[in-house]
């Protein structure tokens, strides 16, 4: 997956915005007020992409232990963000899969308001 691709696949799903709000770096994809993902861009261009995912904590320790690329959530809570670093050892298909799930954590956290409003 490139950069492009996790930006045009985040910005796709309904309600989803961007932000920086730490940094000039840090690129926040947020539905409802509430980050889903996020990344650094730098790390993208060095050429060692990583994107930190909402995860459901027990299938967070089941992908941590099938892939050495998937590790606990660097600067987030071990228990419920992953951060997966891009490249061919994590498919695309996988990723889009931990994308979708991370939004729909997210989404059905948010109050009925905001979902109908979305």
């Amino acid at each position: 997956m490139n950069l492009e691709t996790y930006y045009e696949y985040c910005l796709s799903k309904k309600g989803v915005t961007e932000h920086f709000p730490f940094d000039e770096d840090t690129l926040v994809f947020k539905v409802g007020g509430k980050i889903f993902a996020l990344s650094s861009l730098n790390n993208w261009e060095k050429g060692v992409p990583s994107i930190n995912l909402k995860c459901d904590p027990e299938r967070a320790q089941e992908l941590r232990a099938e892939y050495d690329d998937i590790k606990p959530g660097f600067h987030m809570n071990k228990i419920h963000w992953n951060t997966i670093v891009v490249n061919q050892l994590v498919s695309d298909d996988l990723i889009k899969e931990l994308i979708d799930c991370s939004y729909s954590l997210i989404f059905k956290n948010l109050t009925k308001k905001v979902q109908n409003e979305i």
